[in-house]
């Protein structure tokens, strides 16, 4: 499997009154195609800073951000832009679903503001939905779904583009038991279906057998990795 998303001694820095906090220190990571790799650490550790770099929405101070095979620390923020669009897929914590419209048409409305023609794209937001599970719901507006349906229609949405990475930030935090179990097993699905290297951060370390991989995050370091098999109990 090639490598999809290589992150290569990653720093951030914010300002911090008379001092510079680092967010993100010296941070090495690789995700192959296929793979579903789990984040994990405390709050303020750095996993959503080091998210938000992989998305290409945040610069690095320093280091490198490579995604398939592309280093885009030379781009323009047009060409950043273009990027996010052709490869990457990010799926928010909250689903952040427009309320006047359907299910179908929250996947639409996406390759509308690309400037794609909406008609020819309804099929594939309907295989999405599909693939979901909500081939009976793609009429159906957000308040007429339940919280891990409206989760489900973010995961499609994300997956119109055909992104080459998926970037997940606490998919289940909102969700009871039952859900975010349906939720992970979903993103192993489509992480099985459509080649994505994944990247969830989670807290939900119940889930982590379902994942490839695993790294642990603590105070802006990647401090291991390791496969669910030698987790300890």
């Amino acid at each position: 499997m090639s490598t999809a998303l290589n992150l290569i001694n990653l720093s951030l820095e914010y300002p911090d009154g008379t001092s510079t906090l680092k967010a993100l220190d010296a941070v090495n990571l690789s995700v192959r195609t296929g793979e579903f790799l789990s984040l994990v650490g405390p709050s303020g550790s750095g996993k959503s800073s080091l998210l938000a770099v992989a998305a290409t929405l945040v610069k690095p101070t320093a280091g490198m951000v490579i995604i398939d095979g592309q280093d885009v620390s030379s781009l323009s923020e047009t060409e950043h832009t273009t990027l996010r669009r052709d490869k990457v897929g990010i799926i928010f914590q909250q689903p952040n679903l427009l309320p006047a419209l359907t299910a179908v048409e929250q996947l639409l409305i996406r390759e509308h503001l690309r400037g794609k023609r909406v008609r020819n794209e309804r099929e594939k937001a309907a295989e999405l939905l599909n693939v979901v599970g909500l081939s009976g719901a793609a009429n159906k507006r957000p308040h007429q779904l339940s919280g891990g349906q409206r989760q489900r229609v973010n995961i499609a949405r994300a997956l119109m583009g055909s992104p080459t990475i998926l970037l997940v930030d606490e998919p289940t935090a909102a969700l009871d038991h039952e859900r975010s179990e349906l939720i992970v097993r979903l993103l192993r699905q489509v992480t099985d279906e459509f080649r994505t290297a994944t990247v969830m951060v989670t807290h939900d370390t119940e889930f982590l057998p379902l994942t490839d991989a695993v790294a642990t995050m603590r105070d802006g370091r990647i401090s291991r990795a390791l496969v669910p098999s030698a987790l300890p109990n």
